[in-house]
């Protein structure tokens, strides 16, 4: 059972962003939808902009195998390791461990790319645990597996966090993935841990096709999937009928959250059509009343919506006016880029000129209304 009542901290005051010059080499090599232009694009854009203080910035550290250990096999953290030293792998380990296919690729630079990304995410809970907000934009490798590369994630940064953040004191962690594919690895992790509560708010049919609103884990996990076309106002209204009573009713002193930017309107894999605007507000309701919070970033393939989006996440966690019209620096950095898999077409002008979406409101149809009773029924 949930209880009922939830103590009200002092909202966090400091705001970290950590990150690496790591980001700013191209990884997953070519023909893959995440070999574009995207953390290291963020940090260009909030540098332009004069968003990242010095007091602010957080160098990612690496994660340590003892740490990836905590939930990771360390016959998988070897083959991640070997594959990448090697530059490619055998039959045998791509089929045990998921590495070297399509989805999951051998990459120069794979390990070190992976560990700090989890490095960063564990920093991050080190620093919510303090009273502060930390926002790791390269993390939300929400699919990794204990002994599996999955879903375009090798290593799994959130259960990193979460894990950190129980094992420096954390008495309850509040899990609010926003990515519009299901958080499943995650899930999974804590599927018997009635220390974390795991919200997933994700694309019905979409892979890795889990997360069905009956699915409830080991009793401590909720999901939620919309139908495509997903709005504003649908965001809105789950977000103040489901997923923040939710979190009250858990009562956690720390909250991770997972803001991917691929529900996000012209992403090229997801059908929902939430503006950035909508995320950011979501994101602050969720960090407003704990003591600290995680927050990392997670899907995007166009790297126009994702730069622009966790860009101004960054910007408006500071509190900072987003600015409508952006200086030429920055749109000179946007123009530059390109994607194959968005049509020339269906590249919206905006997306070079402000970091700020049109907002995307709608109606609020059946089969949203339909799910805040069905994750709040015990």
């Amino acid at each position: 059972m949930l209880p009922t009542a939830r103590r009200e901290p002092e909202p966090a005051q400091k705001v970290h962003f950590i990150s690496s010059d790591v980001y700013r080499r191209q990884g997953f090599g070519e023909n893959h939808p995440l070999a574009i232009p995207r953390v290291g694009l963020v940090m260009a854009i909030c540098e332009a902009l004069g968003w990242i203080p010095e007091s602010g910035y957080e160098p990612s550290p690496r994660a340590t195998i003892a740490q990836l250990a905590r939930y990771h096999t360390l016959d998988f953290i070897d083959a991640v390791r070997r594959a990448d030293a090697n530059g490619g792998c055998d039959r045998e380990t791509r089929e045990r461990y998921g590495l070297g296919t399509r989805e999951n690729p051998i990459f120069d630079g794979l390990f070190e790319r992976a560990t700090t990304t989890c490095g960063g995410s564990i920093r991050a809970a080190e620093l919510a645990l303090q009273g502060s907000v930390a926002f790791n934009p390269a993390g939300g490798t929400h699919h990794g597996l204990p002994d599996k590369a999955h879903g375009f994630c090798y290593f799994n940064d959130p259960v990193m966090a979460i894990f950190s953040l129980l094992e420096g004191g954390a008495g309850r962690v509040f899990y609010a993935d926003l990515d519009a594919h299901h958080g499943d690895g995650v899930e999974a992790a804590f599927a018997d841990e009635p220390r974390v509560m795991t919200v997933s708010i994700h694309e019905a049919g979409r892979w890795p096709f889990t997360g069905q609103v009956e699915d409830r884990g080991g009793g401590f996990a909720r999901n939620l999937p919309v139908p495509p076309g997903f709005n504003d106002s649908e965001l809105d209204y789950l977000m103040q009928n489901a997923i923040l009573p939710l979190a009250d009713r858990f009562a956690a002193d720390y909250t991770v959250v997972v803001c991917g930017a691929d529900g996000l309107a012209g992403d090229p894999l997801s059908a929902m059509k939430l503006s950035n605007g909508a995320l950011w507000r979501a994101v602050g309701q969720l960090v407003r009343t704990v003591t600290g919070a995680v927050i990392v970033g997670g899907g995007g393939y166009n790297p126009w919506t994702v730069a622009r989006c966790w860009s101004g996440l960054w910007g408006a966690l500071q509190g900072k006016a987003v600015p409508e019209s952006l200086p030429e620096s920055v749109r000179i950095l946007l123009a530059g880029l390109d994607c194959d898999l968005v049509d020339e077409e269906d590249r919206d002008p905006r997306w070079t000129t402000t970091l700020v979406d049109a907002p995307s409101p709608g109606i609020i149809r059946p089969a949203v209304k339909a799910l805040p009773p069905l994750v709040l029924a015990p």
